[in-house]
């Protein structure tokens, strides 16, 4: 058992208030939580008091759990009660959650995004249930005057059992929020856990497939207008001039305007990633009016010139250079492919690696590229907001609630007490829902017509307005000698407008002559996150290198990547890698393992891929055939290493989300752009995968240990893109160094 300090004292921790009946509220720092859909849930207490963060017990046993965690599907409302619930010893069932609104001066941290909500919250959930255990234990001891010792609990149930006496946590719970909190508290060891590492359904999933509104798009105000905007067509463009006439004189049409989001000299944070900061705006009483009257406008738009903005963000405060110009993918390619030639930033270098490459006898080089990619999520992008002298009120889907704040207290020149952001459930977001113009456009459109608004994008505004996963190259070259085997590994990556690469990742560590270099180039098109966007470009070039370089040294791809790890274990190179060889090894066996790779499987092409990232490990094998010049993909097999395993069929089922998504952005993913218009607007020409060409199985297993929970929204989406490049390899024996691979793909076919 391990003890742990709760570090938190009496006044942060604990808010007493007389609960009809008697009952303890417990308030901390940081949590999330959930909301089960169960019928046996018992009744509320007549009356709950609302803080920050808090655990409440009411004086019928029902306890209710604050989420501060924007959800997005990645099931956090109820894995993390889950482990609430674990350490306090209660009844699932009695187990209900509110989505807490934004309020900075009571979380410390109200984000959702790189995989670490589980991870983050994983000590102070089990703290704070194993103190409210405590004191509940302890109010029992003192009720019936025998020794804290003799006290246990079991599903929210006190007793002693000498005496034979029994209590709900509830009638004791006025009595336990009166005690002192224990500076102390001892956690359960993994094998007595009975909630955690338990399936247990989507609290929310009832109230989505019946359409419940639980999204910012089906919130109504009285006197609510709709809006819309109109950003320029291309990247490197802004507005000139607006001739509105027609749009203003169709039914229901209230006002047409422009606004500039962001000031000139406003210094942003690292999730202020605005594409357009001037719009031109339509207002009306309906969706379908709005959306007419925009197609109306005429709009004159003209170049942009070279600026720079300030940005303080997560590697501290930076200038940047936005340039002119209009942007093509035929320049980006000429670009990049000529940086690819220049000797990048060394980013690590061990050993003597230009001396190796010089005296080996072959060298295998390779260059690999990625598209920009568009989100694309269910829900477009929306935002309520009614923005008056005294107080601004907005509610809709956002993951960095904290990071908008900063820039509505700066655009709407208001204290952030008098704003109120309402977390809205979010339909899907992959990065892009961290990024929060929306808020603001919508906020600065109801300030200007004195009105609650509701902002809705299109498909194609959303589609077009940029924040894309960024477009990358990497080069990996390999050095061998006279006697075929590995001698130095170089690996060469950039982008528009960032690198990609992470240099002290595998195989570094595993290999003597070792050179990582970056580049990027500066461009006007946004970018953002997007499901790990740097780690699912370089996991696809990476692991699909090292099947080719397996390949041509004769040796089996998995046990390859086994000698590397085993190199990396025992007398590993530098200090400074960042992963466990055990751990990553032990994916790759336990994939081996179940998906018999060593057994020969007739007609069935075969690819292998593993990463690192997110603190998780993930390898998968996927199968695929060919029927009629198509790949057909039967099954994929994944193994995953993200420590203790909360709620398994919700981590299953974000494992088989990311593997289909990561196949349909391998196969299709791509946005293009001609003269800074991007090319795509909507699901006619970008190409999503579709229910069809999903695997027809996903086997997923989980390491089973005792390490604290890591990643897992992010994880599972890199390792595919290679799996799947290697099995097209099998299939067609033409290598794929370019996404999308569909065209690839037709052309091996051809040839």
């Amino acid at each position: 058992m391990t003890t742990v300090k709760t570090t938190i004292n009496r006044r942060s921790f604990i808010k007493v208030t007389s609960l009809a009946g008697g009952g303890m509220m417990l308030s901390f720092n940081w949590l999330a939580g959930c909301k089960p859909t169960s019928q046996e849930i018992l009744a509320l207490p007549k009356e709950w008091f609302e803080l920050n963060s808090y655990i409440k017990i009411g004086e019928n046993g029902a306890v209710t759990l604050m989420s501060p965690n924007p959800e997005f599907g990645s099931n956090v409302k109820t894995s993390m009660p889950m482990i609430l619930a674990e350490e306090l010893d209660i009844d699932w069932k009695n187990v209900r959650v509110e989505q807490a609104d934004f309020f900075p001066e009571r979380f410390e941290r109200q984000f959702t995004g790189g995989s670490q909500a589980i991870r983050q919250g994983w000590k102070i959930l089990r703290t704070a249930g194993a103190t409210a255990r405590q004191m509940m234990i302890r109010a029992a001891a003192q009720t019936w005057n025998v020794p804290v010792e003799e006290i246990t609990t079991e599903a929210g149930t006190l007793q002693h059992l000498p005496s034979g006496k029994k209590a709900g946590y509830g009638e004791l719970a006025s009595l336990a929020a009166t005690l002192p909190v224990p500076e102390e508290v001892p956690l359960k060891k993994v094998k007595d856990f009975k909630i955690i590492g338990t399936s247990r359904k989507n609290v929310d999933g009832l109230k989505i497939v019946t359409g419940k509104p639980m999204f910012s798009l089906d919130h109504t105000q009285d006197g609510m207008l709709v809006a819309m905007i109109a950003h320029p067509p291309a990247f490197g463009m802004k507005v000139k001039s607006v001739d509105d006439t027609a749009a203003r004189a169709m039914p229901g049409i209230k006002d047409v305007f422009t606004i500039k989001t962001l000031a000139d000299e406003y210094e942003r944070n690292g999730f202020d990633t605005t594409s357009f900061t001037e719009l031109v705006v339509v207002a009306g009483n309906t969706t379908w009016e709005v959306m007419n009257a925009k197609k109306a406008l005429v709009i004159e738009w003209e170049k942009i010139s070279d600026s720079h903005i300030v940005v303080n963000g997560w590697g501290g405060k930076q200038t940047v250079r936005i340039p002119a110009g209009l942007e093509s993918t035929a320049g980006h390619k000429a670009q990049m492919a000529e940086m690819a030639k220049k000797p990048g930033k060394v980013l690590r270098k061990d050993g003597d690696p230009e001396a190796a490459f010089k005296r080996a006898a072959k060298v295998i080089e390779r260059t690999y590229s990625a598209p920009y990619l568009a989100h694309n999520t269910m829900e477009p992008v929306n935002c309520f907001a009614r923005v008056t002298d005294e107080h601004a009120e907005i509610y809709g889907p956002i993951q960095a609630p904290e990071s908008i704040m900063q820039t509505l207290v700066a655009r709407l020149g208001m204290p952030k007490e008098k704003i109120h952001i309402k977390l809205a459930r979010m339909g899907g977001g992959f990065g892009q829902r961290a990024y929060g113009h929306h808020m603001v456009e919508a906020a600065v459109i109801s300030q200007k017509l004195k009105a609650p608004v509701k902002l809705v994008y299109t498909r194609e505004d959303d589609m077009t307005y940029g924040i894309y996963r960024p477009t990358y190259t990497a080069t990996y070259r390999a050095a061998l000698d006279e006697k075929n085997q590995l001698l130095a590994f170089h690996v060469k990556a950039g982008g528009i407008p960032e690198t990609p690469i992470h240099p002290n990742r595998f195989p570094a560590g595993a290999i003597d002559h070792y050179l990582a270099e970056s580049w990027s180039i500066e461009s006007n098109i946004t970018i953002g996150a997007f499901r790990a966007p740097r780690s699912n470009f370089m996991a696809g070039a990476e692991q699909s290198f090292l099947d080719e370089l397996a390949e041509e040294l004769g040796k089996d791809p998995i046990e390859f990547r086994l000698e590397l790890l085993d190199r990396a274990k025992t007398n590993p190179v530098g200090e400074n890698n960042d992963y466990d060889p055990d751990r990553y090894a032990g994916v790759l066996k336990l994939v081996r393992e179940k998906s018999k790779w060593q057994e020969p499987q007739p007609n069935i092409h075969r690819g292998v891929s593993a990463y690192f990232c997110h603190n998780s490990y993930v390898a998968e094998v996927l199968d695929l055939v060919i029927q009629n010049k198509n790949p057909v993909i039967q099954k994929v097999y994944a193994a995953v290493d993200c420590g203790i395993v909360v709620n398994p069929d919700a981590a299953a089922n974000m494992g088989e989300g990311g593997i289909v998504d990561g196949i349909g952005n391998a196969l299709y993913g791509e946005m293009t752009f001609q003269d800074g218009v991007p090319q795509k607007t909507n699901f006619d020409t970008y190409r999503m995968i579709r229910q069809v060409e999903a695997p027809k199985s996903i086997e997923i297993h989980f390491v089973e240990n005792e390490t604290d929970p890591t990643g897992l929204g992010e994880p599972l989406f890199p390792p595919v893109f290679a799996a799947l490049s290697n099995a097209l390899y099998k299939a067609t024996q033409k290598r794929f160094y370019e996404q999308p691979f569909i065209s690839g793909l037709d052309q091996g076919f051809a040839d």
